[in-house]
């Protein structure tokens, strides 16, 4: 049995990375698109939780002895990130497309995060068990 979990040929702290850097991307761009003078710092919430994501990546990276540490905190992350996302449920007349979109990404990240996360834990778990019998 492999020592570490992977999901498309990728390891959790690289999903992580790339999640952390599409949000980034995501709400840089909702950022720009927004179509007032004005233009609200709210959009960048998915950029605020990208940036937390692919710290948490990169420092679970460069210290595996803490590694499960960074991944429990990610996984913390990643539910916040879609509970902050069913918050657009009812979906209001007074929202945007932007602000709509912005939710349905938080909530296909996290949850996507959250599944992948609960399969490398329980990988882990049986690795453990496996090398106890």
């Amino acid at each position: 049995m492999s020592t570490q979990y992977t999901f498309l040929g990728m390891s959790v702290p690289q999903i992580g990375i790339i999640n952390g850097l599409i949000l980034i991307i995501w709400g840089l761009v909702a950022y720009f698109l927004q179509d007032s003078e004005n233009p609200s710092i709210t959009a960048m919430i998915p950029s605020f939780f990208g940036i937390v994501l692919l710290l948490l990546g990169f420092l679970s990276i460069w210290n595996e002895v803490n590694r499960h540490h960074y991944m429990h905190a990610s996984m913390v992350l990643a539910l916040l990130m879609f509970l902050g996302g069913v918050r657009v449920f009812p979906i209001d007349d007074e929202m945007s497309n932007l602000a709509i979109s912005s939710h349905l990404i938080l909530i296909l990240s996290g949850v996507v995060f959250i599944v992948i996360g609960i399969k490398s834990f329980r990988f882990a778990r049986l690795s453990a068990e496996s090398v106890l019998d």
